[in-house]
């Protein structure tokens, strides 16, 4: 017999239908965004989607349609002392409601974040389960647009601790997806067998079905356009020292793609592919670093790109772990060894370049690898008293390798020791050094996520910020971690100088990033090349296909509080770079108080509008082989005058209509960048 039971709530309903089947929604607070969650035959699935609105009669709610983004697709944990993904059986529902928070994230692409949400969890155990006293804790969070949920695994018995060995989560693609997503690469390949390090070439609007490159999957952010039903962002955050890194299979031809760990061969072979977890007593909130507690999957789905690009989902739901030594500011520095590579590590070209951050009016210099060798400790001091004397903060570059992989560069032995780490730290805080870049990860096992944690918190009690290169993806670290700047985990600007074929790519790479690899995290991509060949004396090397004001967006386009950019001594000159174009750098700002999404197509052109404090900057770029018209509106510029700045005309002041409007047409490779209060 069939019965309905409603709850007294306004956000989920729960329907009882026979006995193989319970169902309960979860709605977001705009009653937008939708979770069906199901226990069917012993096995939970769920489906999401967003509803639209069809109707608006008067005096009444509107009628929503459903619009199913992603098909029924499976949850569960997979562990060394029972199998919590199928024989489940339903213990309790627990209806968390609704919760808003108030946060600041200082180094992201919003200053002022307020995230509503409706949350409810499930707690399921089996027979195998019950005879170790285990039970799983399922919670969803979902919020308008956006949808995380993660596991918890609670203590009822003797057993205290196990080995997470895998997931059931999955993602089943509706059929005629198609994907803007990058392959897990082979462990241990690469220059010195540093891989995987998010660094692979995307396949572009391709089926999500497309096989991987290496077999491996995807890794994260993977973004999805369903046609006419929209676009789908999915990722990981809450990932700390408690669980390893992963990523997503390939789909089945069904469309199902589940979460993958590491590879055995990752690190060297060194550490499981899996999860060593405590588990959690009953007390503990469903936080991802709390004990017991796995990393969020996170789903940002809407009929439009805007609320992909906009989304903070990946700080919504995670804490900061520990309290900020000092009060650690956004940074511009400049980096002799992208453009001047490792024969610039020396003591008279890094003057120079300290010399340039001075020049530009930045915060910083980073001084790369090969310091050990080519300038010694003892030149380094005198780098530092110098870079003191000129009001600038250098930055430091280490290896984080013990015995991973074969990158040779210098201090190598300095951050994988935890006594030696925190030497060379107290060492680096007495002369004044704002932050570390840590290289050479190569893989997302439980040990090397440790090593990342490690470096952070000693680098806070060091007062250092950490950019990372060689590395994962940061899921949710800018939030968890209040000295973390920034990482790599992109095909980044060092390969416009290693290969021709990334500077033919570079535009289409940079309109693709805002809607994926950045949407997520912070990313350090070190470019903004200004001169026209990718070498010391600017005759010799790759060259530059993308225009100069193309170059200034990315300053803007590319999010990170801490921005090592590619500019060069010779990038003063003006029969090298148009003043305007150096005007512009003096002042860009890597800290951001709002971000808004104003129009574009993955890999085509963005319009994007970043505020710094009262500035605004928008920046409209063009990837395409054909001339882009724009024809947009910017509301928060509406009657003011901005400046214009363009390839043709340099910079001109316009002002905008009552309306904001913003027209213009842009040729291939280059872009227009409105600023002003």
């Amino acid at each position: 017999m069939k019965k309905i039971l409603l709850f007294a709530v306004a956000f989920c309903c729960w329907l009882a239908l026979p006995a193989h089947a319970e169902t309960i929604r979860v709605l977001s607070p705009d009653r937008l965004t939708y979770v069906d969650i199901s226990l069917n035959r012993g096995k939970l699935i769920y489906t999401a989607g967003y509803r639209r609105v069809v109707t608006a009669r008067k005096n009444a709610q509107p009628d929503t349609l459903d619009v199913p983004m992603l098909d029924p697709s499976p949850l569960g944990l997979m562990t060394n002392v029972a199998d919590l993904s199928r024989n489940l059986e339903l213990k309790k529902t627990i209806n968390r409601g609704f919760h808003r928070q108030q946060y600041q994230l200082r180094q992201g692409k919003q200053r002022n974040i307020t995230a509503e949400e409706n949350a409810f969890s499930l707690i399921v155990t089996n027979a195998e389960a019950q005879q170790h006293g285990i039970s799983m804790e399922v919670n969803f969070r979902v919020f308008n647009n956006n949808i995380a949920y993660n596991y918890r695994l609670i203590q009822g018995g003797e057993t205290s601790a196990l080995i997470v060995t895998g997931e059931a989560s999955g993602f089943d693609l509706p059929e005629g997806t198609t994907a803007f997503i990058s392959p897990q690469s082979d462990a241990m390949i690469g220059w010195k067998r540093t891989k995987p390090s998010y660094e692979e070439e995307y396949i572009w609007d391709a089926p999500a079905a497309t096989p991987s490159q290496y077999g491996h999957g995807w890794t994260f952010p993977c973004l999805f356009h369903e046609g006419e039903r929209g676009w789908l962002l999915i990722s990981e955050t809450g990932l700390s020292s408690n669980y390893c890194g992963s990523h997503l299979s390939d789909a089945t031809p069904e469309g199902l793609m589940t979460i993958a760990f590491p590879m055995p061969e990752e690190n060297n072979g060194f550490g499981s592919t899996g999860a060593q977890m405590g588990l959690a007593g009953t007390e503990v909130s469903p936080n991802a670093a709390q004990t017991g507690c796995t990393p969020y999957r996170t789903i940002t789905l809407s009929p439009s790109l805007k609320p992909i690009v906009e989304t903070t989902i990946p700080w919504d739901v995670v804490e900061q772990l520990y309290e900020p030594s000092i009060d650690y500011q956004g940074m511009r520095n400049t980096w002799s060894w992208i453009i001047w590579q490792d024969p610039s590590i020396v003591y008279d070209d890094q003057i120079a370049f300290i010399d340039l951050a001075a020049e530009l009016g930045w915060e910083g210099c980073l001084i790369d690898g090969g310091w050990y060798q080519n300038i010694g400790r003892e030149g380094m001091e005198r780098l530092f008293a110098y870079c003191k004397e000129k009001g600038i903060r250098p930055w430091v570059w280490y290896n984080s390798n013990g015995a991973w992989n074969d990158a040779p560069q210098c201090a190598r032995q300095a951050m994988h020791n935890p006594i030696v780490r925190k030497q060379e730290m107290r060492w680096l805080k007495e002369h004044g050094v704002a932050g570390i870049k840590v290289d050479f990860f190569a893989g997302d096992k439980q040990e090397t996520l440790r090593l990342y944690e490690q470096i952070l918190s000693d680098a806070n009690d060091y007062s250092l910020q950490v950019i990372f290169h060689g590395c994962t993806l940061p899921r949710g670290w800018e939030r968890m971690y209040p000295n973390y700047c920034s990482s790599e985990a992109v095909l980044a600007s060092e390969n416009l100088v290693f290969n021709q074929h990334f500077c033919d790519m570079e535009a289409r790479n940079a309109t693709l990033h805002p809607f994926c690899r950045n949407a997520v995290a912070s990313m350090e991509f070190g470019g903004t090349v200004l001169q026209k060949r990718l070498s010391r004396d600017n005759q010799s090397g790759t060259y530059r296909r993308t225009s100069d004001v193309f170059e200034l967006a990315t300053a803007v386009a590319f999010q990170s509080s801490g921005q090592n950019f590619a500019l060069t001594p010779m990038t003063l000159d003006p029969a090298v770079t148009p003043t305007f174009a150096v005007d512009f750098m003096r002042q860009v700002p890597t800290t951001w108080d709002e971000t808004c999404f104003i129009d574009g197509y993955p890999g085509q052109f963005i319009v994007l509008a970043r505020r710094s404090a009262d500035t605004w900057y928008v920046v409209a770029m063009n990837a395409r082989e054909e001339v882009l018209k724009i024809n947009v509106q910017l509301p928060m510029l509406a009657g003011k005058e901005m400046n214009w700045i363009d390839d043709k005309s340099g910079v001109r002041k316009v002002k905008l209509d009552r309306r904001g409007l913003f027209k213009a047409e842009i040729p291939s490779n280059q872009a227009i960048i409105l600023s002003g209060k």
